[in-house]
């Protein structure tokens, strides 16, 4: 059997600070790869729609498989979709993928009969499953483990038996030197861990995983960095070593063989303080970038977002990172209710400190706890707008004011870390980046103003737009967690963490600190 992977083109802020290999997609391409099947992947973030269309016609691919992780691909997803059916009427086409396992029926009926079926879950153990019947019995798809079809939606799809089990075809992607993250180019990713134990409001990675948290054995990275050939590495871990033992068994691993990278990774205040051994030693094994979920500098906003962490632990963990002298990232979220002087004191917050800011919008996303008690409030239902770049909820300013104080913020910030000033003082790695032919970084400083300019905000909204998402549900005071799970719960035993760790979960959950 052919099949086919496909990953959709990038959102809007990807086209300046970064690009990111396709890992998800790799790891069910090469699952695929190992129940015998031929596997074509084609990453659209780097390739063209023509490479799409083009293949479908020289390979003749038996499945097509959409990675569909965020929902501002929604409408170009279902358009590839429908023309692959079009081309190829006998293929089976199908979407799966973090956003299409929350919205699996509108998927199937913006697709008008073209889209076979949508796979919820984790690709790793769905995909077997779906094949498998699609071989054996395809009137019962509706049947399988996480499969959704116009016929019905079968039982909760299960988790990957063991994530040691899992390797991405990285051979499978032919322009590698295409991704990068900022200043790490050219950057491959890795995942270490799956899931986080935390449940922030705005998040649904932990809906999507039932709060589930698994790892990898350090034998097991060991052998996956080892295949790696870029420099950089994203660790795309939800949360980076919650838990002191493993993280110093990894990087006490990497060290005993002599593997040199540049990292990035992303983690919590809370975790920080908590495992300061684990990130001394990954600093001297090569971490350079660490990203801190902040989101708020006020203790209004982190209870909003239910970060589970104080203001004052949030500075106490931003000092530290300091102390480890390396590039700190962190994330704001901007609510719609901001005025004029709102974004004012954020933009002088930002200009004290020292750490790269980005800025997002406050946007509900279905299979988060904000879908079921702010969407109802939507001033949108256009996908295209669901990219945390754009307000989907009411503003309190006129919207072209709230565009043109979060450009002017944004802007403000981009010069700060990634003008002609900031890149003076990395010239080197500029220079080294030049002689190796790799560009993406020093392309990406000219991108700023064509990309974030508040008219072109503005015009999005004014798009026609062919599909809409769902209407959110009735709003919720109190929300049942268990209603948005997309893999089952199984509390304690589906958390790989020791005692003493999911008790530090456990008191940040409950408010207290440790």
């Amino acid at each position: 059997m052919k099949f086919l992977a496909v990953h959709p083109s990038p959102l809007m802020y990807t086209r300046v600070f970064l690009r990111l290999e396709p890992l998800g997609l790799e790891l069910v391409a090469d699952t695929v790869r190992r129940l015998g099947h031929e596997v074509y992947l084609i990453d659209l973030q780097v390739e063209t729609h023509r490479d799409f269309v083009r293949v479908l016609g020289t390979w003749r691919p038996d499945v097509v498989a959409f990675s569909l992780n965020y929902l501002a691909n929604v409408p170009e997803v279902i358009d590839l979709a429908k023309s692959a059916k079009d081309r190829l009427p006998e293929s089976f086409v199908f979407i799966g993928g973090h956003s299409a396992s929350f919205t699996a029926d509108e998927l199937l009926e913006h697709g008008e009969g073209k889209i076979d079926a949508v796979l919820r879950g984790e690709g790793e153990s769905g995909v077997p499953l779906l094949l498998r019947a699609l071989a054996e019995d395809r009137q019962n798809l509706h049947t399988v483990p996480g499969v959704t079809t116009v016929d019905g939606t079968g039982p909760q799809p299960s988790f990957v038996p063991d994530l040691n089990d899992l390797s991405p075809a990285r051979d499978l992607l032919r322009r590698r030197r295409k991704y990068y993250l900022g200043m790490l180019d050219p950057c491959a990713s890795i995942e270490f861990s799956r899931g986080c134990p935390w449940d922030c409001s705005f998040c649904s990675a932990w809906t999507f995983y039932g709060r589930s948290y698994r790892v990898m054995h350090p034998d097991k990275v060991v052998e996956e960095l080892q295949k790696v050939r870029e420099p950089g590495l994203f660790i795309v871990d939800d949360v980076a070593f919650i838990q002191e033992k493993l993280g110093l068994e990894i990087g006490e691993a990497i060290a005993r063989k002599g593997i040199r990278k540049e990292y990035y990774l992303e983690t919590r205040g809370d975790v920080l303080l908590r495992n300061k051994d684990v990130f001394r030693l990954w600093k001297q094994l090569g971490m350079k970038y660490m990203f801190l979920g902040v989101e708020a500098i006020d203790e209004e906003g982190l209870e909003k977002y239910r970060k589970r962490i104080s203001l004052s632990k949030n500075f106490e963990a931003l000092e530290f990172a300091r102390s480890l002298d390396i590039m700190v990232a962190i994330n704001i979220i901007a609510d719609p209710d901001w005025d004029h002087r709102r974004f004012q004191t954020i933009r002088e917050w930002c200009m004290e400190v020292p750490e790269i800011v980005n800025i997002s919008i406050n946007t509900p996303y279905p299979g988060t706890e904000s879908w079921l008690t702010e969407a109802r409030r939507l001033s949108t239902r256009d996908y295209r707008l669901f990219d945390i770049q754009h307000a989907v909820l009411p503003t309190k300013m006129p919207l072209e004011e709230f565009y043109a104080e979060l450009v002017k913020t944004q802007k403000v910030l981009f010069t700060k870390h990634m003008g002609w000033t900031a890149v003076r003082d990395t010239l080197s790695t500029v220079a080294g980046q030049l002689a190796r032919g790799q560009t993406n970084f020093v392309r990406s400083m000219f991108k700023f103003d064509s990309v974030f300019n508040p008219q072109l905000q503005l015009a999005d909204h004014r798009l026609p737009v062919q599909y809409r998402m769902a209407p959110p549900p009735p709003s919720q005071q109190r929300v049942d967690a268990k209603s948005i799970y997309i893999h089952q719960p199984l509390g304690r035993r589906s958390r790989q963490l020791d005692d003493a760790s999911e008790r530090f979960v456990d008191a940040g959950r409950s408010g207290s600190e440790i």
